[in-house]
């Protein structure tokens, strides 16, 4: 959903007067180095920018958006002075989350199993076993709030070990509504004497992470499914702001996941088809991006069948539409690509319209969940999954983008 242009005029003046400049580049391929402390001046900015942004107008819905200016350090580090943040899992999200945190200045801890990849990982991000890393169990009897960020499958396989360990007063935290929403597959109930919350960055946990260290944050959802002491809201949010959020939008644990698992498997899916497809010889290979009629002379070499697709998609097309809008990339268009643009637009979405009914019947009522949870709980998930990557990584199309990526400006020229 988008702003109205009024709002997002608005937000833009706000946003531009107060960002921070961003801090030095990241590599992206490193966690470790995505581990170094923020520099203690861009906390405090990232922490105590004003905004003067509460309510927004989202396309003529009103709602309130929690912002880090109402969380200087300050307050933050005051909110948060009796408690352990428990980091269960050191993935994608308990790895950003949790340095963030401690970055803020926050009392964490990691708990992960004891001599696995996540525990060497831990350790080269500067935790210390016996201080500040632990296995699961000690982890969770420490922590005041346990934040259960395993993925889903591992949620669901290690409940029955981790259930009895979050007693009463401690905060159940989730960054995702998966295992709580569909707990009749999951088994995920979480025990009636606690507060149950979730902070759902909207991003990958690198990307909280990276936006973090550049002065900035990501946008978030927060939610309450159980208010034990009137004050799991407040938590909410104070954590959001904790591990990286610049802002917060109030959801609920059913709106999240559906959204999300509807959003993911609606966008990320359609990439490499949509893509690929128009260069398809045929309905039974996906490997030569060509057109399916035509002779020799008219069919498009693969560096051209690439740039035509998915350089100019990601390279031009996605990026102004993430930073000006929809509207705005039509009118950066020629005027023949924008007419033909808008014209097939009806007919690409009346053609899609009921693959995403079937998508959101399956999210709803659990298809999705169940298919997850059995794939994803495999003892051969790792080989399967590789197996996937591996035929998509051989299409024609992909392996013709290597080079292409590798003649970028930018690019390592050892790639070559």
């Amino acid at each position: 959903m988008s702003f109205s242009r009024s709002s997002a005029s608005a937000l833009k003046q706000a946003l531009k007067a107060t960002a921070p400049k961003a801090g030095r580049q990241v590599a992206k391929r490193s966690y470790s180095l995505l581990a170094r402390q923020a520099p203690q001046a861009m906390m405090a900015t990232r922490l105590g920018a004003t905004r003067g942004v509460k309510t927004l107008d989202f396309a003529g819905t009103k709602e309130v958006v929690y912002e880090r200016a109402d969380w200087p350090l300050d307050k933050l580090q005051d909110f948060f002075k009796n408690d352990t943040l428990a980091m269960i899992g050191y993935g994608s999200q308990g790895h950003g989350q949790s340095l963030n945190a401690r970055d803020n200045g926050l009392n964490v801890i990691v708990g992960v199993r004891k001599g696995g990849e996540s525990w060497k990982q831990a350790q080269e991000d500067g935790w210390v076993p016996g201080e500040t890393l632990f296995d699961i169990p000690e982890a969770i009897n420490k922590g005041t709030i346990i934040m259960n960020l395993l993925s889903d499958a591992a949620q669901s396989q290690t409940w029955p070990e981790i259930a009895p360990l979050i007693t009463k007063g401690k905060t159940l935290y989730f960054a995702h509504g998966f295992s709580v929403v569909y707990k009749d597959d999951t088994h995920v109930v979480p025990p009636k004497d606690v507060d149950v919350i979730l902070v759902a960055p909207k991003g990958s946990g690198r990307t909280v992470r990276t936006l973090f260290l550049e002065g900035r944050g990501i946008n978030s959802s927060i939610a309450v499914y159980q208010d034990v002491t009137g004050h799991a809201k407040e938590k909410a949010v104070a954590l959001g702001i904790a591990v990286g959020s610049g802002y917060c939008y109030e959801t609920t644990f059913e709106k999240e996941v559906y959204s999300d698992l509807y959003g993911e498997r609606g966008v990320t899916p359609i990439l490499n088809p949509i893509t690929s497809t128009p260069f398809v010889v045929n309905d039974h290979s996906w490997h030569v991006p060509r057109p399916v009629r035509g002779p020799p002379q008219e069919r498009p070499l693969p560096s051209e069948a690439f740039n035509e697709t998915v350089e100019e998609a990601t390279q031009s097309l996605f990026p102004l539409i993430g930073k000006y809008g929809m509207d705005y990339m039509y009118n950066a268009c020629s005027t023949t690509a924008r007419r033909g643009a808008l014209d097939w637009a009806p007919k690409f979405k009346e053609a899609n319209l009921p693959v995403f009914e079937a998508l959101y019947k399956s999210v709803k009522d659990g298809s999705e969940t169940r298919r997850s949870l059995e794939f994803n709980s495999r003892k051969t998930y790792r080989q399967d999954l590789q197996k996937e990557l591996d035929e998509i990584d051989n299409q024609e199309i992909w392996r013709a983008g290597k080079t292409v990526r590798a003649l970028r400006p930018d690019a390592n020229k050892d790639e070559l």
